[in-house]
Order: structure tokens, then C-alpha cells, then sequence
């Protein structure tokens, strides 16, 4: 992976840009709830607009909280990475958000859990890939605290509103990225 040369001190205000405006459009949707329904809705080409839409979407305050957490630990552990840290979140948000037009179940899918599942993901990819076992173990640490989401969130639960296939499709998109950056490719 290409040595980005940043650090956390110097990525922290991008870290609180990106989750305050993912809280602004929250309470935007409050005002304009029809804002939620430009999530990913697979194989519909007004779908397509959730794509980069999807992480700034929450269905309530609920979904919201439990979701900042994770991806505020999450991002700030890429921001310590080797990674050009932006470049990743960017790639595995549109790459997961696409794979889930193409596969996702019928719904509209929002929410920043399958970011945070890319996330995820993409950390303990690139720890296994470069051999670098504390980011490895915090990512795994933040898998199994945000409630086992890499491998619970990922299976179906019929009748269930949460997007399983979202995360799914996130995490795919994290190891490849990783997989992808590691090589030298994108």
C-alpha cells in the first residue's frame, strides 16, 4: 500500500466534517423526509443516486447513533493507516453501493453500516495483506464490538429491515480495495 504520509492530527477535522455532515443531513431529512428515499434501490436507475447517498442517509436518531461510533473509530483508525484514507472511504462507499444495486434484495437501502462494514473489512484485509497485526487486531476489535457486524450483519434475516445485503456488499467492497491497494492496483 502506497505510504500516504498523514496522520490522525491532521485527518481529525476531515473525520468531524464527514460525520457532521452525515448528522446535518439527518436533520435535514427531518424537515424533507423524502430525502430518505434516495437510498441505493437495486436495478432502478433512480437507485443509482443512493449510491453516494446511502452513508448519509438514517431512517431515525437510532440508526444514526449506532452508526456514528463505529465509523468514527473506523475512520480514524484508516486515518492512521498507510492508505490514502479518503481515496478508500470514497472507493469502498461508490464499489459497495454499486454491487449492492446489482445485488442487493428489493428495497431502499440507507444508512452508513455498509461503509462501516467496508470499513471493517478493508482494515483486517490490509492488516492480513501487509502483515501489520495491531491495525489487523483493532479492526477486528471494532467488528466484534459494533455487535459481530462482519459476520452477523451479513446474514439474511428475512422480514427484517436491516439492509444484511448492504453489509455484505460493503465488506466485499472493503477487501477488495484492500486486496486492490495492496497489489498496487486500483
Amino acid at each position: 500500500m502506497a505510504d500516504s504520509s498523514h496522520t490522525i492530527r491532521e485527518e481529525i477535522n476531515a473525520v468531524a466534517l464527514f460525520i457532521g455532515a452525515i448528522w446535518a443531513v439527518f436533520f435535514i431529512s427531518l424537515a424533507f423526509p423524502a430525502l430518505d428515499h434516495y437510498g441505493v434501490i437495486p436495478r432502478r436507475i433512480v437507485g443509482l443516486v443512493g449510491i453516494p447517498a446511502m452513508p448519509f442517509l438514517h431512517a431515525n436518531f437510532q440508526h444514526l447513533l449506532s452508526n456514528t461510533i463505529p465509523l468514527v473509530v473506523l475512520l480514524i483508525l484508516l486515518a492512521g493507516s498507510r492508505a490514502e484514507s479518503w481515496q478508500v472511504v470514497l472507493d469502498v462507499a461508490l464499489l459497495g453501493g454499486f454491487l449492492l444495486w446489482i445485488f442487493g434484495r428489493e428495497a431502499v437501502h440507507i444508512g452508513a453500516s455498509s461503509l462501516i462494514s467496508g470499513l471493517t473489512a478493508f482494515l483486517i484485509v490490509a492488516g492480513l495483506l501487509e502483515q501489520r497485526i495491531v491495525p489487523l487486531l483493532i479492526a477486528l476489535i471494532v467488528g466484534f464490538l459494533y455487535g459481530g457486524s462482519l459476520i452477523l450483519g451479513v446474514i439474511p434475516r428475512f422480514g427484517s429491515n436491516i439492509s444484511w445485503d448492504g453489509h455484505l456488499c460493503g465488506a466485499i467492497a472493503g477487501g477488495i480495495v484492500a486486496y486492490a491497494l495492496a497489489r498496487g492496483t486500483r
